[in-house]
């Protein structure tokens, strides 16, 4: 599938380079979002990024759930997940983990229904990352929103839905990428 973001994002990211002190805290911000929205994964993004900064003895991401308040999916987001209502939809708050070093903050809104019933049970029971649990359905993502954040804890954020490889909608993201991420510095 092709991937629309990749090439602007990596023009993007020579040019700000060329403007800002190399390995500086916005380029590599600027660098690991180019990434993200270059990749079909941002898991395997972040754990590559992980390994590549040695963040961690084991450069894996850990999804931490975040039980308490559901958040319906809006319209919007049932509309691209191409669902009915909210009874065909979950929802799951996480907290992604690289070592001690907090990389992401993410909702999402999944159909439980596209998913086979050991991916559902991995997504309710474990700290499996969404990513990897959907992993043999080959999913791609569609970015449909993208803003640098400039806060004190967050970087970036990143709304996507996510494609089996038959092009079936499995779910809708909203990652907040933290600084954590730059914790090697």
């Amino acid at each position: 599938m092709p991937k629309p973001y990749s090439s602007f994002c990596l023009a993007a990211l020579t040019l700000l380079a060329a403007c800002a002190a190399p390995g500086s805290p916005d380029i590599l911000a600027q660098e690991l979002s180019a990434s993200i929205l270059a990749s079909s994964s941002a898991t395997l993004t972040l754990e590559r990024w992980c390994a590549d900064h040695a963040m961690a003895a084991e450069p894996k991401i850990v999804a931490r759930q975040m039980r308490g308040d559901d958040k319906p999916a809006s319209a919007e987001t049932l509309s691209r997940l191409g669902v009915a209502n909210n009874a065909e939809v979950k929802y799951r708050r996480v907290q992604l983990y690289c070592g001690t070093h907090l990389f992401s903050e993410a909702d999402n809104w999944y159909v439980p229904g596209r998913l086979t019933p050991a991916m559902n049970q991995l997504l309710e029971e474990t700290d499996t990352p969404f990513g990897k649990v959907v992993l043999p359905l080959a999913p791609y993502r569609r970015t449909f929103a993208s803003q640098m954040l400039h806060t004190p804890s967050a970087l970036f954020e990143h709304k996507a839905v996510l494609y089996t490889a038959a092009h079936q909608p499995i779910a809708e993201v909203r990652e907040t990428y933290q600084r954590g991420t730059l914790a090697f510095l």
